[in-house]
């Protein structure tokens, strides 16, 4: 077999062990698919009369779940990756990556699987939380098939640039509770985007730092794919935000799992 042959094999076992692990222990992705879902509950049939009628329009929340679905899409990305960085760390504190070293197999397969795992993770955990989204009166009729594809597209993307960050902050964390905590981030940085409220609502101040963080040009570019809004300059900004997390998420993971144990 040729070394690609043979690192396409590796990788595919590395990915089918860390899919049995979340078959196993589901408990962890519950536990992280539940944070968005209760927010997207809270915020619709609680705040959502408020909401809709404090962004100009009249108190209706049917309005406002359209608004707000989007957002919490990618919160789930970012709540649903924490889980890479804890399996990961996981694996590099209790000694598994030490006895990998010694075998022969391909190097990179292990952060891959985990990679790769957490992707499909995280996508299948936004079908869940979207259908949840449906069920409460979400509805997206305008959107063609090419917008629909976009948009599976970004989140897809976008969804792997976390997933190297996070990673990243495994292979870095001395336990799982630090990598837990190191990535916590991934799930306040959806709270102050443009998820719940528009940009032009917040303080002047804050207003550049919401508007040029990774989440809210993600968020407005999937808006406008789904719901018909305008998309402007956060298509390419979302795309670049996520290429460029992706690729300093990959650095970080390969040089911190390169380098020799203590």
């Amino acid at each position: 077999m040729s070394s690609l042959s043979l690192a396409a094999r590796d990788c595919s076992t590395m990915l089918r062990r860390n899919l049995l692990h979340v078959r196993r222990y589901p408990s962890l992705t519950l536990n992280l698919l539940l944070t968005p879902v209760m927010l997207l509950l809270l915020f619709v049939y609680i705040f959502g009369d408020v909401m809709s009628a404090g962004m100009g329009g009249a108190a209706d929340r049917s309005e406002y779940i359209a608004y707000v679905v989007p957002g919490v899409l990618l919160m789930t990305i970012g709540s649903t990756v924490i889980g890479a960085a804890v399996s990961v760390s996981t694996d590099m504190s209790e000694g598994i990556i030490a006895r990998f070293r010694t075998m022969a197999i391909h190097r990179g397969s292990v952060l891959v699987g985990h990679v790769v795992g957490s992707v499909l993770q995280s996508l299948a955990s936004v079908v869940l939380v979207g259908a949840v989204a449906v069920a409460i009166g979400f509805r997206s009729t305008d959107a063609t098939a090419l917008e629909w594809l976009a948009a599976f597209g970004l989140i897809a993307l976008f969804a792997l640039a976390l997933t190297w960050i996070a990673v990243g902050m495994g292979t870095a964390s001395p336990n799982a509770e630090a990598a837990s905590n190191s990535a916590t981030p991934l799930i306040l940085l959806p709270l102050i985007s443009s998820a719940f409220t528009p940009v032009e609502a917040m303080p002047g101040w804050f207003q550049p730092i919401a508007q040029y963080q990774p989440f809210t040009p993600a968020i407005e570019t999937l808006r406008g794919l789904l719901l018909g809004t305008e998309i402007g300059y956060n298509g390419w900004l979302a795309v670049a935000w996520s290429i460029g997390l992706a690729v300093l998420g990959y650095r970080w993971s390969a040089a911190s799992f390169n380098r020799d144990p203590k």
